[in-house]
């Protein structure tokens, strides 16, 4: 079937295809109300829908952002994917949405891809170490906005994160001051940054209280996967443990799981933290006392951030910090 034109809507309206295209790119200060509703409401009937790749080579923009986020089934990525849609979409901008599951190679094939398509920018949440990816976009000149993940050597770039040491040094503090001496905690792996910048809150502050122990120390992924691995590991210690910091809430729920089956009580036997607050953590039984990251404002500020920066309006500040809560439930 043929796609309908420009020049079907004129034939029918009785005026010039520059008359319609004046009307459907809003540049019809000098057309009568008539002819303009006239044009309307027949390229509504006829189902018009613009050549949005011509609109952009004129305008420049496509009004279209990416999303680069490294694991779709994490419900923290998943939320705070929503929050950039709902921004973007408020804001008149359409999303392509990449899932690079923490991969290098598929997070640079989406790099490209979203570069191809011309998108007017980019919101990046790190697989990993993703430096060569960035220039990629530095290169192109694509503007991003880093979210949650930091990447060495790009601090002067634009970026929405949390304070993960203060998070951490709050899951640490309340446990303490509970009478827990044995915290161990789970990182997740080096390659991500906020792992090493939590690790860094436990170090620190188990130190200030002289309860530090490297060996109650452990890494894994952020998944269900890699807590139900780290706390069977855990659960072998010579020195029984009274408490668990695992670092996302993913984590924490297959530490639940091996808990419960082992025959612990939680938190009586044994205290968990988890981190991130997911909307999954109070409907957990029991619910899950968690470091809660303000997911939805952070990615909310990060699509609104990006969409100043293509439209070339003045930043106040380049970062955005936003502090974490801990929010007491029902396993510590």
């Amino acid at each position: 079937m043929k796609k309908v034109t420009m020049l079907d809507i004129a034939t029918k309206a009785g005026v010039s295809k520059a008359t319609v295209s004046m009307v459907l790119n809003k540049r019809d200060e000098n057309i009568s109300s008539d002819t303009r509703n006239r044009i309307l409401q027949i390229a509504n009937e006829l189902n018009y829908i613009p050549n949005s790749l011509a609109r952009s080579l004129s305008t420049k923009k496509t009004e279209t952002i990416g999303i680069i986020i490294p694991d779709i089934t994490n419900p923290f990525f998943s939320e705070m994917a929503r929050a950039i849609e709902d921004v973007a979409s408020n804001l008149g901008y359409n999303v392509i949405f990449c899932n690079s599951d923490n991969e290098l190679n598929k997070e640079n094939k989406y790099v490209k891809l979203l570069i191809s398509k011309l998108v007017d920018g980019v919101v990046f949440i790190p697989g990993g170490k993703s430096n060569e990816n960035l220039q990629i976009l530095i290169n192109n000149n694509v503007p991003f906005v880093l979210v949650d993940r930091y990447v060495e050597g790009f601090e002067k770039y634009y970026g929405v994160y949390c304070m993960n040491k203060l998070g951490i040094t709050k899951a640490v503090d309340y446990l303490v001051g509970r009478g827990k001496k044995k915290i161990a905690f789970v990182r997740g792996p080096h390659s991500v940054e906020i792992s090493t910048q939590r690790l860094e809150g436990y170090t620190e502050t188990m130190k200030k209280y002289a309860l530090f122990d490297e060996k109650l120390i452990f890494e894994n992924e952020f998944t269900i996967e890699g807590g139900i691995e780290t706390t069977k590991k855990i659960l072998q210690l010579k020195e029984k443990v009274d408490s668990i910091i695992f670092s996302n809430d993913i984590m924490a729920f297959g530490g639940i799981k091996v808990l419960i089956k082992k025959g612990y009580k939680i938190p009586q036997d044994i205290s968990v933290i988890g981190y991130d607050n997911i909307e999954m953590s109070e409907f957990m039984e029991p619910e899950l006392t968690t470091v809660s990251q303000p997911i939805y404002e952070m990615g909310k500020c990060a699509c609104e951030l990006l969409i100043n920066i293509v439209n070339g309006k003045a930043i106040d500040e380049k970062q955005v910090y936003f502090e974490p809560d801990l929010i007491i439930r029902g396993t510590a």
